[in-house]
């Protein structure tokens, strides 16, 4: 009897989906300046970043090389730039994350998600971190810098 292995490493729309959830921060930041433009060039992308995240030309080029080979972007040679165009949307980046903070911290349970996220009266908690989770440590850096 022969048993087929299944490769481990994922595939298609499932690859790009999981390789966003691995990105470096200047990563994250390139794909929301992306998703700002809808689709640009290097020069572009750092354009749309410099005033929060100044970068050399050449850091943000190495940036979008990355994404392409992780399959996240997609890029077209118009003259002598590329023009970068995502292939994810930002709204399905987001349902994707969230999704995976449900499963991986809430045990899949949407329900646990929103009492942590609402008051014992089940009110919504205001927006910021501390409300959310008041016994993190000053130490640890809380998402909300780059919004997807």
């Amino acid at each position: 009897m022969s048993t087929s292995v299944k490769s481990v490493q994922p595939e298609g729309q499932y690859a790009r989906r999981r390789s966003l959830l691995e990105l470096a921060p200047l990563e994250l930041d390139c794909m929301t300046a992306l998703w700002l433009l809808g689709e640009g060039t290097v020069r572009e992308i750092r354009e749309t970043l410099a005033p929060r995240r100044p970068r050399a030309y050449t850091t943000i080029m190495t940036i979008m090389d990355r994404l392409t080979q992780k399959g996240i972007v997609e890029r077209q040679r118009t003259g002598r730039a590329w023009k970068y165009r995502a292939n994810l949307s930002k709204e399905a980046a987001r349902a994707h994350a969230v999704a995976q903070v449900v499963e991986n911290f809430f045990g899949g349970s949407m329900e646990e998600l929103l009492a942590q996220m609402t008051d014992a009266d089940g009110r919504r908690l205001a927006g910021r971190a501390e409300s959310i989770a008041p016994e993190a440590p000053a130490s640890v850096s809380l998402p909300g810098k780059t919004s997807l």
